[in-house]
């Protein structure tokens, strides 16, 4: 096996470790609310305020990942973000709990911009949609396994215990980083020499005569592509985020089920959402190596985007769990066929500052999800129905497919 794949497999099982250690306070929902004698109004800030820490940290982490390297900085937010999952188990109340999972999420909000540092470094161009897509997949299927695994965890340690032994697979697969993994591939002392070169010269290409100038906010502020690219994330992920958040008690008090079948059902419209990742990672490099770059891209995001409104406006009209089910998979599968061609996209037009800019896609994708925990229960308690929600979210994903059509990967930030 090539060994730029070896990375791959790093990146893959940190994308696995990052969803498990997010999602487990959703299956831990009700015993924690029972513990420290929470509503399910307080529970959706507990649920959110991970994705604020979230936003609010994409920018800075992805700058520090692109000046520092992902070595390190994948490293350092692994360690603290794992030290912040095993002190969720010593929250005593809601403001200790909501203190402990901002700084949580503060804490994850390098991962994903730290990968796509280590992508653009070393994964040649004509794979850089299905690599995203396998890294992404990891995140699905890492939330698919936590739900029924954490359901048993908890009910074998109890929820505090559980947080504690999450945090301590953390800090080893970032001691395993740090020894293994090298910023560039070209420094790497158990990597071929005809690998290295292959690397080399496949890869993304920077202009010699190009000046790099720190990036800097008015960089950011002035690119219709990264604004583009913000609003449509922000639409991906709201459809997104309520299967971290939601899903599992919504479907266990809604249709009466025990722990670990509503595990079970809930962790399927994420297995499909890894699919959406590989078979979307897929089509954007078969449409690649034909030499549309542009169309590469854009299509498909358009027809995600599409799934996944449907699939949300049809799980209304579902009477069992198993029925709504299949139509929120096929949601899931589509908003995540969205996520290559997004990440892809920031890898293109960042460039050097792909962590950066990646990054600040990102916050706006968990802006939206932030809005998404809040605005499920709030939504229901106001209008006394779940309808409403669904139906907002398959309206975002509609006007992602129209911003979409106006992006264009090839141009720099500085250039569009």
């Amino acid at each position: 096996m090539a060994g730029r794949y070896w990375m791959v497999l790093g990146t893959f099982l940190l994308a696995l470790l990052l969803y498990v250690d997010r999602i487990c306070i959703s299956v831990a929902k009700e015993p924690i609310a029972e513990s420290l004698k929470l509503s399910d109004e307080q529970m959706g800030w507990v649920l959110s305020v991970f994705a604020l820490g979230y936003a609010l940290f994409q920018t800075p982490a992805g700058l520090l990942a692109d000046r520092l390297g992902p070595r390190r900085v994948l490293t350092a937010v692994v360690s603290f973000w794992s030290l912040f999952t095993a002190l969720t188990g010593a929250a005593w109340n809601f403001v200790s709990l909501l203190v402990v999972r901002l700084l949580f999420g503060a804490g994850e909000a390098g991962a994903f911009p730290g990968m796509s540092r280590a992508v653009f470094s070393w994964i040649p161009l004509q794979e850089r949609g299905l690599v995203t897509g396998i890294n992404f997949s990891g995140s699905r299927l890492g939330a698919a396994f936590a739900l029924p695994f954490v359901a048993w965890l908890i009910l074998t340690l109890g929820w505090r215990m559980s947080f504690v032994v999450l945090g301590i697979v953390g800090v080893v697969w970032a001691a395993a980083w740090y020894s293994i993994f090298r910023d560039d591939p070209t420094e790497h002392p158990g990597l071929k020499i005809t690998e290295k070169d292959f690397i080399r010269t496949n890869r993304q290409q920077i202009d010699p005569g190009e000046i790099r100038e720190p990036l800097n906010a008015r960089n950011l502020v002035s690119s219709k592509n990264m604004w583009l690219a913000m609003g449509q994330y922000f639409c991906s992920n709201f459809t997104f985020f309520f299967c971290l958040t939601w899903l599992f008690p919504h479907l266990k008090e809604t249709y009466a089920l025990e722990a670990m079948e509503a595990g079970f059902y809930a962790s399927a419209p994420l297995v499909l959402g890894a699919a959406g990742n590989w078979f979307g990672g897929w089509w954007v490099d078969r449409i690649y190596r034909q030499g549309n770059w542009t169309l590469s891209r854009r299509l498909p995001a358009a027809v995600g985007f599409a799934l996944a409104a449907i699939g949300l406006v049809a799980s209304v009209y579902m009477d069992t769990p198993l029925t709504a089910i299949i139509f929120l998979s096929v949601a899931i599968f589509g908003a995540d066929m969205t996520l290559s061609p997004s990440w892809s996209f920031t890898v293109d037009i960042g460039r050097q500052n792909a962590g950066a800019v990646s990054g600040t896609m990102n916050m706006a994708g968990n802006i939206g999800a932030f809005i998404t925990a809040l605005a499920f229960p709030y939504m229901q308690s106001w209008t006394g129905s779940e309808v409403p929600f669904f139906f907002l979210g398959a309206g975002l994903n509609v006007v992602a497919i129209v911003l979409w059509l106006r992006m264009k990967p090839k141009m720099s930030l500085e250039e569009y």
